[in-house]
């Protein structure tokens, strides 16, 4: 058997990706709406530097992995009328976003699919871009789900991560973590009924590497140009590489 990591627990690999699932159904409906609550409403200024720094075209092909709910197609489509691809291992949230597509009319340009982020159901080097916003540190090994979106990405394509991060400042940190620690699960029982999943949420977060070393895991998977830009002193951090 081999281990990995839930959260703070340890588990056998094989396990994880269905618990994952298992948090993610549980939260679907009201996924949003806590990300609303958890940041302040700061993950919409995050997505929107994201896609800012994507400048979808007209003429792109846009794979957006582990999005669910499409709140970065919605925002990659109000900004150019191109062609998405929705990838997400979870149904419950492919089903969410396929409603709210209905509601907001994002009826062209959006295809759904459901598939796991380290093989991709998809053919390689058909698209322009790759992002992932909040969802990479919930994979079970993060170098396969780097290297497929490498594969399935053109020449000259681009990948952008958005995920929670490091904060530099140890004094910052301890209040960060006073906050997610005791505040976030409260939240998740009251706005989403649901306290465990976002303990594991937490805890993923804390789990997941430092800047640093996500670069270079970007780097060892063949992407070049890589860098990252931190925002809100780090919570967060946004992640780019190009397909040589």
């Amino acid at each position: 058997m081999t281990n990995t990591h839930f959260g703070f627990k340890t588990v056998d690999e094989k396990e994880k990706a269905s618990l994952v699932r298992g948090v993610f159904d549980s939260v679907a409906s009201r996924y949003d709406i806590m990300n609303d609550f958890m940041s302040a409403g700061l993950h919409r200024m995050w997505k929107h530097e994201m896609v800012s720094q994507l400048a979808p075209r007209v003429s792109g092909r846009y794979l957006d992995v582990a999005g669910g709910t499409g709140d970065i197609a919605f925002r990659i489509k109000k900004r150019a009328k191109c062609h998405v691809t929705v990838c997400d291992i979870n149904a419950q949230m492919l089903g969410e976003g396929k409603r709210r597509a209905d509601d907001q009319n994002f009826i062209d340009g959006i295809e759904w699919v459901c598939g796991d982020a380290e093989k991709l159901p998809l053919p390689s080097d058909s698209f322009d871009a790759y992002t992932i916003a909040f969802g990479i540190r919930n994979v079970t090994h993060i170098g396969e789900a780097l290297k497929d979106a490498f594969r399935v990405l053109k020449s000259g394509g681009r990948f952008l991560c958005l995920e929670f991060s490091h904060i530099p400042h140890g004094g910052m940190q301890k209040l960060y973590d006073l906050y997610s620690f005791n505040v976030i699960p409260k939240l998740g029982k009251m706005v989403a009924g649901d306290a465990d999943s976002y303990q594991y949420l937490v805890e993923s977060i804390r789990r997941f590497p430092r800047q640093e070393e996500f670069a270079e895991m970007i780097r060892a998977a063949g992407f070049d140009n890589v860098q990252y830009r931190n925002l809100t002193h780090g919570v967060v951090a946004i992640h780019a590489g190009r397909k040589p």
